[in-house]
């Protein structure tokens, strides 16, 4: 197969540049419907437990979409995978454009898994197709391409909880939702006209039965990540926000701008991470790598929980914890992300994509539903304890993982 061309080659680059551009879009919508959810149930009155029902369906479609989207992706090209999600926001979106007493839980549920599907479609999309633009000899290239979208994902998302926070207090729950399905429809109009090019189709056609990785290393790491990203969520979903509300009494405003703030922060992390894990050494990370980040977070949710029990500087500690928490999770975040678009198999490289980011939205999943109901049950200081159990299990999975990239083939 010869090389492509400079004109080729611009046009796969350019298709990508407009994929990245709707991931930036969507994940600033997606942001700002979480924090709104959150705030304005809160605000009308709903317990923990109940406003993490609403975030339910969000996360068990996630799974689902993972598993199947990957095999789309595959079968009709992630240009159309990443339409579709587009499309499925909007919708989502202006489903919870309606008076107060229609927002039922179950309606609100249903809305939520539509922008749960929206968002794993998008995701996927702008994940699997920097496996195609990158030669398969420029590993440390690959990973500063992972680190860099991964981490401006993640600080728009916190630019969004911060929008959420802002349109609630300025416009409402309904104004919001208008808005924010208004302007991606227009972003979603521009992608119908210039995504033209069916990116990362496979060159044998997938079966369904393909969407289960034959990988061991892709199938440890999934199971790392979903630990991992359980660890955040069972406090930073629900318990966080309702407990620095109730707590410390602040206002939607201020909630919003911490959360924003931590997200953010977050970001800017991962897309810096390389220079964390030995990019100036010109070293790679590996599974050691991964289990070494892993065991220094265990620790730090666990602190804060003694912090809470030792009634130490409780305000100082939870912030300045978590913040710190936020930093040591962001280079874990970046390096789960880089192995596994290096462990991916190009042909196809969405199907492994999906099948990892089923297992992080499993991962959100039990967080999730564990964050509403220990929080409500027993406390912040629970909700840290189990972090820092599903930490330790991540790194101990870790452990399993191969020492060179290379050796994670099929």
């Amino acid at each position: 197969m010869g090389l492509l061309s400079v004109t080729d080659l611009s046009s796969q680059v350019k298709q990508y540049l407009v994929i990245t551009g709707n991931y930036w879009a969507f994940t600033l919508t997606d942001g700002a419907l979480r924090m709104l959810v959150v705030l304005h149930f809160y605000q009308l009155g709903y317990s923990p437990l109940s406003i993490a029902m609403l975030f339910l369906f969000y996360e068990i479609f996630g799974v689902i979409t993972n598993l199947v989207g990957g095999w789309l992706g595959t079968s009709l090209g992630l240009n159309k995978t990443m339409n579709i999600g587009l499309a499925i926001q909007i919708v989502a979106l202006a489903m919870l454009a309606v008076p107060a007493d229609m927002l039922t839980v179950v309606y609100v549920m249903i809305a939520q898994a539509l922008s749960g599907i929206a968002k794993d479609l998008n995701k996927m999309s702008a994940k699997s197709a920097i496996k195609l633009l990158v030669p398969k000899d420029a590993e440390s290239k690959l990973y500063q391409w992972v680190a860099l979208l991964t981490g401006s994902k993640n600080a728009l998302k916190g630019v969004g909880f911060f929008i959420g926070g802002l349109l609630l207090t300025l416009i409402g729950f309904k104004g919001a939702m208008i808005l924010m399905a208004s302007l991606l429809a227009i972003v979603w109009v521009f992608s119908l006209i210039v995504l033209k090019e069916d990116i990362g189709k496979a060159t044998n056609k997938p079966k369904f039965k393909d969407i289960f990785s034959k990988s061991p290393a892709i199938n440890i790491l999934s199971a790392a990540r979903m630990f991992l990203f359980g660890a955040r969520d069972v406090w930073f979903v629900v318990a966080l926000p309702v407990f620095l509300a109730a707590t410390f009494d602040l206002s939607h405003w201020w909630v919003g701008s911490f959360m924003a703030s931590w997200v953010i922060g977050y970001g800017i992390v991962q897309s810096v991470a390389p220079y964390f894990t030995g990019k100036k050494k010109g070293v790679l990370p590996t599974g050691r790598a991964a289990f070494l980040w892993a065991s220094y977070l265990t620790f730090i949710p666990a602190a804060i929980a003694l912090a809470l029990y030792f009634d130490f500087y409780i305000q100082a500690s939870v912030i300045l914890g978590l913040l710190i928490f936020g930093v040591v999770f962001a280079v874990n975040s970046s390096l789960h992300s880089y192995l596994i678009v290096s462990y991916a198999d190009s042909d196809g490289v969405s199907l492994d994509v999906g099948f990892y980011y089923m297992a992080n939205a499993m991962g959100r999943l039990i967080g999730t539903v564990l964050s509403g109901w220990v929080y409500q049950e027993f406390g912040l200081e629970a909700c840290l304890w189990i972090s820092s159990a599903f930490v330790a299990i991540a790194a101990l999975l870790s452990l399993k993982l191969p020492n060179t990239y290379k050796a994670a083939v099929y």
